[in-house]
């Protein structure tokens, strides 16, 4: 059967559609086929020309559970649904359908407090950092701000994904043929610690890619 992502959470401008084509990336180049997932009814679906991934349009409800329905019945394959802001009821519905829940928060204590009241409506979900800072002062005062957290949400923070400016060529209709380096990497680093969190042999699967190749 197919693994279900989804990547919710209340607050808009978290890159809940950046990490989720960024992660379909990062997959497509660890060989998973994967389909990305737009369910946002306020959003356009992209086409899947010069993607490593497919697309599909589930807007209504309906949809959704159509999608999600065959894509379980796909061995192997792995389906990243993107969410949308506040839109709790459908957050609900997304989160009993998934396999591993995500939460991206960016450093704001705005950011913050939304993500840990979304941390306890999933209790599954993990919180992820998005388009974190490089910049070490920038970092550092991120770092104070999830040390703020409880404890326990804190075991729940992934590693960062930090920002890449070059994320958005993923976002264009069609994206150029030859992709950065810097973002091909940040997009594995991602799809790493899904896999991983899965409990998946990420070193296996690299291993597979490089016999592959050879």
């Amino acid at each position: 059967m197919a693994e279900i992502i989804c990547i919710i959470g209340t607050k808009g401008g978290t890159g809940k559609t950046t990490l989720s084509h960024l992660l379909c990336h990062g997959l497509g180049l660890l060989g998973r086929r994967t389909a990305c997932v737009m369910t946002d009814e306020y959003r356009d679906p992209l086409p899947p020309q010069g993607r490593r991934y497919i697309m599909a349009d589930a807007r209504s409800p309906q949809a959704r559970t159509k999608v999600v329905e065959k894509l379980k019945e796909l061995p192997g394959w792995m389906g990243v649904l993107d969410g949308g802001a506040n839109r709790t009821d459908t957050d609900i519905s997304l989160y009993e359908m998934s396999d591993l829940v995500l939460l991206p928060f960016r450093d704001s204590p705005e950011d913050l407090r939304t993500v840990m009241h979304d941390l306890e409506l999933f209790p599954r979900a993990f919180a992820l950092p998005s388009q974190w800072p490089k910049n070490k002062w920038q970092k550092e005062a991120a770092a104070k701000l999830i040390a703020t957290m409880p404890a326990d949400m804190q075991d729940r923070v992934l590693s960062p994904t930090y920002a890449v400016s070059a994320s958005k060529l993923l976002l264009q209709s069609t994206p150029p043929e030859a992709l950065p380096a810097a973002l091909n990497n940040a997009a594995k680093a991602v799809a790493c610690q899904v896999i991983d969190i899965l409990g998946d042999d990420v070193a296996a699967v690299e291993a597979s890619l490089r016999e592959a190749a050879a």
